[in-house]
């Protein structure tokens, strides 16, 4: 998303001028005609886990496709959401381990519009869409299922446990407050003065403060503390707008926007949360 961002501003530079931000900007999904890479073999996204096709059909007509991953007596599944322009059949190998490997089971989709999913992306339809997914996840799921998202995909967890604030657990991960916010932090010092900042009406809707803001499950927020993307400020105004309880904040220190995931203090808070609800799950 900040290379468009940039783009626009070093066009901005030659003079004052009013920079217009819109959903088609940030949004980029593959191009019509797009042929979808030929899947891996299953066993090859997460081996040693049963690994199985995941489709669902939206109201107008959209195909969301994903792999649902069982590992042998896990009973949390954690539900992903990825970074903008994530694809489940180029990053889902490298992936699938990580955020399986507290021993749990993991359900990754393709967005709209992306690799294996048809449709056309929106803010609208893909918060929609998010909490369609988690239900479908949770209908399935041998137990409670967690919500985790990467940037873009930090504000779909979001809205998911607005929209069902009986979600087990939150994981958000280089997270922002909100498009206005992050829109403003990665104007360059020098360009301020010169830069008016238009953002469209469907982005200034989405708001992570909020979304956050009545959820009282067990939360993980991750920062980088080389995040160029996302400044580690914004995640941690995010975790503060938590309610006061299961929550916890954890920066990495060198990591970047997307190598936050999978250092070894990130991984020890993560695990401790995938063993926390699998705890409570079992003594009820």
């Amino acid at each position: 998303m900040r290379c468009q961002l940039l783009a626009l501003l070093i066009v901005a530079l030659s003079g004052c001028t009013t920079v217009q931000i819109k959903e088609s900007q940030l949004i980029r999904p593959d191009p019509p005609g797009t042929a979808a890479p030929a899947p891996p073999e299953p066993s090859a996204l997460l081996p040693g886990a049963r690994v199985r096709a995941a489709h669902i059909v939206t109201d107008d007509g959209a195909q969301l496709r994903g792999v649902i991953a069982e590992r042998p007596g896990a009973r949390v599944t954690v539900l992903y959401f990825g970074g903008n322009a994530f694809h489940l059949d180029r990053d889902g190998a490298q992936l699938l381990p990580l955020l399986a490997a507290c021993g749990n089971n993991v359900a990754v989709f393709d967005y709209r519009g992306y690799g294996r999913s048809s449709g056309v992306p929106t803010v609208a339809t893909m918060t929609a869409d998010a909490v369609r997914i988690f239900d479908h996840v949770s209908a399935r799921a041998p137990g409670p299922v967690i919500v985790h998202g990467l940037s873009l995909g930090s504000f779909m967890a979001a809205q998911v446990v607005r929209a069902r604030p009986q979600t087990a657990g939150l994981v958000l991960e280089a997270t922002s407050t909100n498009v206005v916010d992050w829109a403003h932090a990665n104007v360059p010092w020098y360009a301020r003065p010169f830069v008016r900042l238009d953002i469209g009406a469907s982005l200034r809707a989405v708001d992570n403060l909020a979304a956050v803001s009545g959820y009282r499950g067990a939360s993980l927020v991750l920062a980088g503390t080389r995040d160029g993307i996302t400044p580690p400020a914004l995640g941690q105004r995010v975790y503060a707008a938590l309610p006061a309880g299961q929550k916890q904040w954890v920066v990495a220190d060198g990591a970047g926007h997307n190598d936050i995931f999978g250092r070894p203090d990130v991984m020890a808070a993560y695990c401790a949360l995938v063993k926390r609800i699998s705890t409570l799950t079992h003594t009820k």
